[in-house]
């Protein structure tokens, strides 16, 4: 086998895997917006992170053994918990309201953000270029949105709040990357994630039945292995070329939204969709244009 026919295998098993990962995290979506109509979301965010943290484990073993990682930057790696709890949260309780793929889709605000909050946070220079492609990707979330008072769903502002933390949550991840690593931010992250969900817990709690408990354990394992396969995905291939396939998810949110629920996403859902996702790639493209020139 060529060194060049060995390159192309591996930037395929890394499309394969961001695919299955964001299958696999569609999939999560669906069985916590089915569980939702049951139990309180503070219940399904805490199996999320209880049996998701099985995965990651799994994940800090492969990349660090069985040493702790180690840091100084405690109080980061909380808000990062913080965060994602948040997150969790108000994406599951969005999700109440809306359709899986129009909340994934609007989802896809998150890089928007990310490149608008770089500025302020972590000192980066963004031209006018990125932030014409982020004026054009809110655009692209009004027309999902349809902020007008006989259309509008307040769920949206939910998933538009979980967006806004996922951001917080990547521009976090950017200063801690500075100083700690890969297996720190996955330990850490998860294991406060699930210490501040087990604090909420007492909020609200409804005894699940033992087919529910497995829909719960399913919904913390696959959200685990979504992430495991991510990780694998841009460990095998180069993120220019891995990222776009993150929008494989709306796919999926839409295939499992009909075949539940039978929701079809009306044409505002779609059009938006695409410019937010547009907005997205151009972003991602002209970042790696310009971390290959520095």
């Amino acid at each position: 086998m060529t060194a060049q026919s060995s390159f192309q295998d591996r930037i395929g098993l890394g499309i394969a895997a961001m695919i299955a990962g964001m299958a696999m995290m569609s999939s999560m979506d669906a069985m916590a917006k089915w569980l939702g109509d049951s139990y309180p979301i503070g219940q399904i965010v805490f199996f999320r992170n209880l049996f998701g943290l099985i995965p990651t484990l799994a994940i800090v073993w492969q990349l660090s053994g069985f040493a702790l990682p180690r840091t100084q930057r405690w109080r980061m790696h909380l808000l990062r918990g913080l965060l994602g709890v948040t997150a969790q949260f108000c994406f599951f309780l969005g999700l109440r309201s809306l359709g899986l793929a129009e909340a994934t889709a609007i989802a896809f605000a998150a890089p928007l953000m990310v490149t608008a909050m770089s500025v302020p946070l972590l000192g980066e220079k963004v031209g006018p270029r990125r932030w014409s492609a982020v004026i054009v990707g809110f655009l692209g979330v009004l027309i999902m949105v349809r902020p007008e008072p006989e259309n509008f769903e307040p769920a949206a502002l939910l998933i538009l709040l979980a967006a806004f933390c996922y951001g917080l949550i990547m521009v976090t991840t950017r200063m801690l990357a500075r100083s700690d690593s890969n297996a720190a931010l996955l330990l850490f992250g998860s294991s406060v994630s699930l210490l501040v969900s087990t604090l909420i817990l007492p909020l609200g709690w409804k005894m699940p039945s033992l087919p529910d408990l497995g829909v719960f354990a399913a919904l913390g394992l696959i959200g685990g292995m979504g992430m495991f396969f991510i990780t694998q995905a841009y460990r095998h291939a180069p993120a220019a070329v891995i990222a776009p396939f993150e929008y494989t998810a709306l796919v999926v949110a839409a295939a499992l939204g009909f075949l539940v629920w039978r929701e079809i996403p009306d044409l505002y859902v779609w059009l938006g969709a695409a410019v937010v996702i547009a907005a997205g790639i151009f972003i991602f493209y002209r970042e790696t244009q310009l971390a290959r020139r520095a």
